[in-house]
Formats: structure tokens, C-alpha cells, sequence
């Protein structure tokens, strides 16, 4: 596919769907996007704090007899309670997507991730740990619905001169998938890469008061792709956003990902910005998660560099809190 977003829509038009569709708050817009531009409704799940995946308790609690599918997201890399969420789709009828964008090269207790569900759908964009510069791919076990797929990302061509069904162009270009290609050959380096820099990450902010990094289950083939780190301002004296300023300003560009939650962004509110359910975990969540540089263009001397930057900070939370002018 030319990129994931396109991925999920094509697909999502490919399983024939209508009504409302479930999706975590915490992800991409895209996510969201996708099933908005198929003609369909997301609606907004919670998460499970220890996981930052959907939780398949709250997924339950919102099907409707409007509901027709399910789209989990394997954040950063670590599966969604893909056991779970298959009894709960199979149980009420529901196709299963799962966004894997995060996910390639990962595995959900010794499967490959890309082998459950009806689909799922990777991204190789520039920021993942496969890339075509831009592109996706979707992967199914469903014979009859890769030929849907398939038909839709060329146009409905099905011969040179035939086309047998309505599409659009999800082809990805030749450049792309020669770039893809050789990013293929050095995927288990850059995988040990991200390992090493993770590890750093773990080990350098260790013990800091309110700082936290995740970890990985490492025998779900971990890709180590982002380094998340969780800021509790009410312990290390210093809010996520005021540490993003000071590491912006030192030229590090970490990043707050997915605030403020797609059930916050104005595309879904309602009248007066108001969400249309409250999800307070993933409102916690989206206000302290911080990802920290890493990738084969970062060195161990910049993690090091990092490290120190965010342990000066929170050692001088005070005074730097009253500098930036963001709450701690």
C-alpha cells in the first residue's frame, strides 16, 4: 500500500462494513480518520493503563447493535490482548482489524504479529522500523478478502485493460518498495540498535523520581522501536510538558504522542469541545507519555546526553518550572 492510513481504509471498505466501529482513544488520528472516510462512526474505547492497549473490558461494554468491527492498535510494538478481543468479536459477530503499525517484526506468544484477525495493517513509513520512505501493507489469512483488497488498491483492474469493481490507487510506488527492500536487509540491526538504546534509556534514568521508561516483554520479539517514558509531575516536581520544553530547547525533539487522545480532537467532540465519553485513563496517559530519541542515527554518547538533560531538569524542577512557564 502506499501508506497504512490508506491500508485501513481500503480494508475496512473491503469487509463491507456499516454503522459504528471501536477504536482506542490512544493512537494515531489516523486510526480514527480511517474509519471516519469509510463512511462509518468510531467510537472511543479506554485503555489498560499497565499496557497502554485497548482494554477488552471496556470494548465489550460499548458494542451496540450498530457495531460491525473492532480496531485494536499494538502500541509501540507490544500485542494487544489479541486472545481476548478474538472471543469478543467472534462472540458478538465483529470483524477484527488490528492496527500494527507499530508492530512489524513482532510476535504475540510465538505467532508472527500480521497472522490474527481478519487483517492487520502495518505502516512503513520514515519514522518505523521497516520503512519505504512512505507505505503499508495489509496482511490477512482470508482469501476472498486479500482479492477485495487487492482489486481496490489498483483502480479494480483485475487484467491490463479490465477493471471488474470501483478502487482507488493504494499502490505503493517502485522507489518505495526498493527502499523497503533494502531497509529489510538491515532490519536486525536496527532492531539491536533500538535494544541497546532502550536498555540505556532504562538503566541512565533508573531510580528518578517521577521518570519512568516501559518495558518490553521480550518474548513478544520486541522491536524496541520507540523508548516510552511516563512523567508524573506530582513526583519529580516537573509536568511532561514543561520537560518537553527544556529538551526542545536543548535540540532534542522528543515527543508527546497522541495527546491530547483522538476522543479529544475537535473532528469528535461535541458541542463545546466536549468529549463523547469520558476516558480517564487514557486522559492520564496521554498527558505524561514522552518518547525519547533512538534509531541508528542516535548514538550511545546522545542517549547519555539525553539522560543527563532529564536528570538536571528534574533535580531542578523548581527553578526550571519557573522559567519555561509550564505547570510542573
Amino acid at each position: 500500500m502506499c501508506n497504512a492510513t490508506v491500508g485501513l481504509e481500503i480494508t475496512l471498505k473491503a469487509c463491507n462494513l456499516s454503522g459504528e466501529v471501536i477504536v482506542p482513544a490512544f493512537t494515531f488520528a489516523a486510526t480514527a480518520h480511517a474509519v471516519q472516510w469509510a463512511g462509518l462512526t468510531p467510537v472511543f474505547c479506554d485503555i489498560d493503563r499497565r499496557t497502554h492497549n485497548i482494554d477488552p473490558e471496556d470494548v465489550e461494554r460499548q458494542i451496540t447493535p450498530r457495531t460491525s468491527a473492532i480496531i485494536p492498535t499494538h502500541l509501540w510494538g507490544r500485542p494487544c490482548d489479541i486472545d481476548t478481543l478474538e472471543l469478543i468479536a467472534a462472540r458478538h459477530g465483529l470483524r477484527l482489524i488490528f492496527d500494527s503499525a507499530h508492530a512489524f517484526g513482532c510476535s504475540y506468544k510465538g505467532r508472527p504479529i500480521g497472522s490474527f484477525g481478519d487483517a492487520e495493517v502495518f505502516s512503513f513509513h520514515a519514522t518505523k522500523i521497516v520503512t519505504t520512505f512512505e507505505g503499508g501493507a495489509v496482511a490477512t489469512n482470508d482469501a476472498s478478502l486479500a482479492e477485495r483488497i487487492s482489486l481496490m488498491r489498483s483502480f479494480g483492474f483485475v487484467d491490463y485493460d479490465e477493471v471488474v469493481s470501483p478502487g482507488t490507487n493504494g499502490k505503493l510506488s517502485e522507489p518505495a518498495a526498493a527502499m523497503g527492500l533494502t531497509s529489510l536487509e538491515d532490519v536486525a540491526g536496527f532492531i539491536d540498535a533500538n535494544r541497546r538504546h532502550h536498555a540505556q534509556y532504562r538503566q541512565m534514568l533508573g531510580g528518578l523520581p517521577g521518570v519512568s521508561v516501559i518495558e518490553f516483554n521480550a518474548v513478544d520479539t520486541p522491536n524496541y522501536q520507540y523508548v516510552v517514558s511516563e512523567i508524573d509531575g506530582s513526583e519529580s516536581g516537573l509536568g511532561r510538558d514543561a520537560l518537553q520544553q527544556v529538551l526542545w530547547a536543548e535540540n532534542v525533539l522528543a515527543r508527546r504522542y497522541f495527546y491530547p487522545g483522538c476522543h479529544r480532537m475537535p473532528p469528535y467532540t461535541r458541542a463545546g469541545g466536549r468529549p463523547a465519553r469520558e476516558l480517564p485513563r487514557t486522559d492520564d496517559l496521554a498527558s505524561k507519555v514522552l518518547c525519547l530519541p533512538t534509531g541508528t542515527a542516535v548514538s550511545a554518547d546522545e542517549v547519555a546526553g539525553v539522560c543527563e538533560i532529564v536528570r538536571y531538569a528534574v533535580t531542578h524542577a523548581d527553578e526550571i518550572t519557573s522559567r519555561v512557564g509550564v505547570p510542573g
